[in-house]
């Protein structure tokens, strides 16, 4: 019987992001490829309704019972992804730069400062707040990034935008530390690029680090979307770590 695996996208996306790694899978594995709630195909999360990351990651889990699954996630896919593994046998998993800030300790005042700034500025009413977006976008790819993005890109996000804004509220509140990432004893695949922020190259060093079984590359030529910018790359690295352990 063919493996299956779960490949979750990150928040303000759909899973059309990881469409060219399913294919690919496809040919071995069972894939799970869904839009995660309010995203793609799902119905959008009404603006104003609060939302908990939890909400996504119990509706992840009712898709995986059964036989352990691989699981890979980018960003906000990636802590949903660490989030399914706790308390759960997995085959294995890869994430590129999950969110999984609560890892931060003590000596990483500087880098919870920083992740701080996320939550700047707080979506209006009609959930399409341009402050917030900006800010957003160009804290993880640089200043100026939400400018550069084309129109419809734009417009995509703003569609998004309160759900969008939920997620980092509610994650940025998850104190899940490195010792309960540590209880997972499946392989990780901790992937993430030197051109990102430096807190959250902090994230995934201590995440690595609290891992019993971890590896942790690094991408000297991409950002924090290098799933996206470097799809081939990044997807034929995960690949080859979902084969290693089948």
């Amino acid at each position: 019987m063919r493996s299956r695996v779960l490949l979750v996208h990150s928040g303000g996306f759909t899973s059309r992001q990881w469409r060219r790694l399913g294919e690919d899978l496809a040919s071995d594995h069972e894939v799970l490829m869904p839009d995660l709630i309010g995203y793609g195909a799902q119905p959008r999360w009404r603006v104003g309704e609060p939302f908990h990351f939890k909400q996504d990651v119990d509706r992840l889990a009712t898709m995986i019972d059964g036989e352990p699954v691989h699981l890979v996630g980018h960003s906000y896919g990636g802590l949903l992804v660490m989030q399914l593994a706790l308390g759960r046998q997995v085959r294995s998993i890869a994430v590129y730069e999950p969110v999984t800030f609560g890892v931060l300790g003590e000596a990483d005042a500087d880098a919870r400062a920083e992740i701080g700034q996320l939550g700047r500025y707080v979506p209006d009413a009609s959930g399409v707040d341009e402050a917030w977006l900006r800010g957003f976008i160009d804290w993880w790819q640089g200043e100026g990034a939400w400018a550069r993005l084309p129109p419809e890109t734009q417009h995509a996000f703003r569609e998004v935008g309160w759900k969008l804004s939920e997620e980092v509220r509610t994650l940025g509140a998850n104190r899940t530390s490195a010792a309960q990432y540590a209880t997972i004893t499946a392989p990780v695949l901790v992937l993430g690029g030197t051109q990102s922020p430096p807190a959250e190259r902090r994230v995934i060093e201590r995440l690595a680090a609290a891992l019993p079984y971890a590896t942790l590359t690094l991408f000297p030529e991409m950002g924090h979307m290098g799933p996206i910018t470097h799809g081939a790359k990044v997807n034929a690295t995960i690949a080859a770590h979902v084969r290693l352990h089948n």
